[in-house]
Formats: structure tokens, sequence, C-alpha cells
């Protein structure tokens, strides 16, 4: 068990540094200063060459404050291929583009070979911490819908915090900062639909 876990954060790591290199690539491409990015992402010059050296984990909002920027698909920036099909996109049970960026959360990108998406759905597995709390709040352009399809979760907006169970749903203005953990000790998996906002920063 110890080995399979060894082996699942060599991964994980593998995957945050070649995501790091993918957008310090397509940044230079684009002569975008990293002062720029880290003003576009919010965050501090340090913070975001940090993020850019793979130093530190990802959050969505990041990623897709970074796609928006260099105007490029989400799935550009996780997997480096670009998505190809426009008229149709099957997924099938189990499959799609995972995302492993921390070790509790397990991402599934549902429409990964659809060009041009209007949003991004991802099927989120998410398993209870022990020394959980309050969960880091993260915000980006847009809206979002999660529906909760098995477990329970607290759903932290703002200052607001909701208790959503299986068959609950919540619509949100994700540029309001949002976050979620798991209750009950039970891991829990959702659908998270993240619909864009098409501007630049």
């Amino acid at each position: 068990m110890f080995l399979f876990y060894q082996k699942e954060e060599k991964k994980m790591t593998e995957q945050l540094r070649e995501i790091a290199e993918r957008i310090r690539g397509l940044r230079e491409i684009m002569e975008v200063s990293e002062a720029e990015m880290a003003e576009c992402c919010e965050m501090t010059l340090e913070e975001y060459q940090a993020q850019e050296r793979g130093e530190k984990d990802f959050s969505f909002s990041f990623i897709y404050n970074v796609a928006n920027r260099l105007g490029v698909d989400v799935v550009d920036i996780i997997s480096g291929d670009s998505p190809k099909l426009s008229g149709c996109c099957v997924v099938r049970k189990g499959e799609g583009l995972e995302v492993n960026r921390r070790k509790a959360y397990n991402y599934r990108h549902l429409a990964y070979t659809f060009r041009g998406k209007m949003c991004e759905p991802f099927l989120v597995t998410v398993e209870p911490k022990a020394d959980e709390g309050r969960p880091e709040l993260h915000e980006h352009e847009g809206q979002e819908l999660n529906y909760v399809v098995e477990g329970s979760m607290e759903f932290h907006f703002g200052e607001e915090v909701y208790v959503l169970s299986e068959g609950d749903s919540v619509y949100f203005d994700s540029g309001v900062p949002h976050a979620m953990r798991t209750l009950n000790g039970k891991p829990t998996k959702f659908l998270a639909v993240v619909m864009k906002k098409q501007r630049r920063c």
C-alpha cells in the first residue's frame, strides 16, 4: 500500500512539472511577462514563479485563468494535446482525461477531445483528510454548477457555508471565492461544470 501511494505521489509530481513547463513555454511564445501573469492570476510574482516552476499544486482557478490569458484550451495546459472534435464527444464510464493535482483530489475531464468548449465539465472525486479544516478558497471568471453524485460536502461560498448531499446541486458565480470539503469521513464525488466568461486579463 505504501508503494502504491509513493507511485501516485510521483505521478502527481511529474504531472505538475509537465503542466508548469507547458505554461512557461506558452507564456514565452505569447511574450507575456511573469509579472503580467501574476497580476492576471491575482497572486504575487513570487507565488506565480513558484507555480511556473512546478513547486506548488495548481488550483483549477489558476489553470483556468492562465488558459484564459494565453488564449488556449484548459486541456492544452493539462495534457499538451489540443482538442480536435467539434460535433460530438462521448466519454465512457470510468474514462476521461485524468488529472491528479492534489493527493485528495481526482479530476476527470468529460469533454477533453471537444474543441471550442463553452464549459469545462469534470467528474471530481475528493478523499477525506483527517486534518481538514476550512479549505483554501479560490476564484475564477465565469459561473459554475456542482452536482453531488455520491457522499456529502461542505460548500464554502464567500462567508457562507452550505451542506450538500447526494442529489443536491449549487450554481454560483465562480468569481466569488469558493471551495469544498468532504463530510462524514467518506469520499465525495461531484460533477463540476465550469462555464467560461470570454474575457482576457
